[in-house]
C-alpha cells in the first residue's frame, strides 16, 4: 500500500511539472520581431588582399637557408582590413573596417549584422574595399527593393561572382 501511495504521489508530481512544461512552451507568446517592420542583414566572410607584395629570393638569400625552407617566392600572411559601407536611401546604416582574423592577421574579415527597417520601396548600396586604396571602393552594387513586412533581405558578398549578392 505504502509503494502504491508513492507512485501515485510521484505521478501527480510528474504531472504537475509536465502541465507547467506544456503551458509555458505556448504561452506566454513571444515574438522576436516586430510583424510590421523587416530586417536587412549583411552577413559574408571575406579574406582581403595580402598587405605586402611577394619577393623573389636571390640565390645568395637561398643558399642562406636550410634547404627545406627554400621557397623561390616568399609571400606576406598578413592581410589587409577589409572596408564595408552599407547605404539606405542615401543614408549610412552600416560602416565598418573588418580586421583579419587569427594571430598572425592572416584568416578572413567577417561581418553578421542585422539592421530592422520599415518596409516599402528602398534603395540599398553596398561598397566594399578589400585592396590598399585610399579613396573610392573595388566593389560597389545598387539595387532598388521592395521588402515586405518580415521579410528578411541579405546582403552577400562573393568574389567568384563579381560582388555583392542580394536574396
Amino acid at each position: 500500500m505504502a509503494n502504491l501511495m508513492r507512485a501515485a504521489g510521484l505521478a501527480g508530481i510528474l504531472a504537475v511539472f509536465g502541465l507547467i512544461i506544456g503551458y509555458f512552451s505556448y504561452r506566454p507568446s513571444y515574438s522576436h520581431f516586430p510583424p510590421d517592420m523587416a530586417m536587412i542583414k549583411i552577413s559574408f566572410t571575406l579574406s582581403g588582399k595580402p598587405k605586402g607584395k611577394c619577393h623573389r629570393r636571390s640565390r645568395a638569400e637561398l643558399l642562406k637557408l636550410a634547404p627545406n625552407m627554400r621557397r623561390l617566392t616568399v609571400c606576406p600572411r598578413e592581410r589587409l582590413p577589409v572596408r564595408v559601407e552599407l547605404m539606405l536611401d542615401g543614408k549610412l546604416l552600416y560602416r565598418a573596417s573588418l580586421r583579419p582574423s587569427g594571430l598572425a592577421k592572416d584568416g578572413p574579415s567577417r561581418v553578421y549584422q542585422g539592421f530592422t527597417v520599415a518596409p516599402g520601396k528602398r534603395r540599398i548600396v553596398a561598397r566594399l574595399t578589400d585592396s590598399n586604396r585610399t579613396t573610392g571602393f573595388d566593389y560597389e552594387t545598387t539595387a532598388e527593393v521592395v521588402l515586405r513586412s518580415r521579410q528578411h533581405f541579405i546582403v552577400d558578398f562573393r568574389r567568384d561572382r563579381g560582388g555583392y549578392i542580394f536574396r
